[in-house]
């Protein structure tokens, strides 16, 4: 039980910052693997969808099943503004997905990052609050805050600033806990135990875990943008 358990949080380059001291760590490593395989795909993607054919096969027919999928899923939450949000909706499953799963390639997944997690959640929040003060106007929007009664206004702006929180607390949660587990798994136990055996976490922890997550994270989204949107 002497054994170090690596949870792969290392600083690989020192950089000066305004005075501060910051370093490149495995997560800015891993953001940049995932947003490349992203770039990479969505280039070979488009490359195929330019000489498509009327009966698609390989990469056009996972392409077309990706977005018709996601398209009822939008549609299902968001109904008639669901063309607005579509592609956005699609963006962050896809790249929510990649990073969570990545742990299968032997990357730490970046949404274990709260950095991470916290920004896509201030993203959503962004554009929740760009429709309610489109929808409401800001002397409407502030109204509302005061419902039902002017004493909950103070509650109601907590509720609001909570979104993001909760969100990105959620996924954090979820992800960081699995790349514990896993880190104590295979820091802990003797090597012959580390193989073969994992494979049913990383289904589990990774895979399932990691989709689920990104659901929930992407449904909730959706929610949260469709309650500021008109009726």
């Amino acid at each position: 039980m002497g054994q170090e358990v690596d949870f792969m949080i290392h600083g690989y380059l020192k950089l000066n910052f305004f005075g501060s001291d910051v370093y490149i760590t495995t997560t800015h490593v891993c953001l940049c693997i995932i947003c490349l395989t992203l770039i990479a795909l969505g280039l070979v993607v488009s490359q195929k969808m330019k000489h498509a054919k009327a009966v698609p096969d390989g990469i056009q027919n996972v392409a077309e099943f990706y977005v018709e999928m996601l398209d009822g899923m939008v549609k299902g939450s968001m109904f008639r503004h669901w063309g607005k949000y579509a592609n956005y909706i699609l963006t962050i499953f896809m790249f929510i997905l990649f990073s969570n799963i990545s742990g299968i390639f032997g990357l730490r997944p970046p949404t274990a990052d709260y950095c991470v997690t916290l920004t896509l959640a201030l993203i959503t929040f962004a554009v929740i609050q760009f429709n309610a003060f489109r929808t409401n106007g800001a002397f409407g929007y502030l109204k509302s805050l005061t419902q039902p009664i002017p004493l909950l206004f103070p509650i109601n702006v907590i509720g609001e600033i909570a979104t993001p929180v909760s969100l990105s607390l959620r996924l954090f949660g979820n992800i960081m806990g699995g790349t514990v587990m896993l880190a104590l798994y295979y820091g802990l136990l003797p090597k012959l135990a580390t193989l073969g055996i994992p494979v049913f976490l990383h289904v589990y922890l990774d895979i399932f875990s990691g989709a689920i997550q990104t659901y929930v994270f992407c449904m909730l989204s959706m929610v949260f943008i469709n309650d500021k949107l008109p009726e």
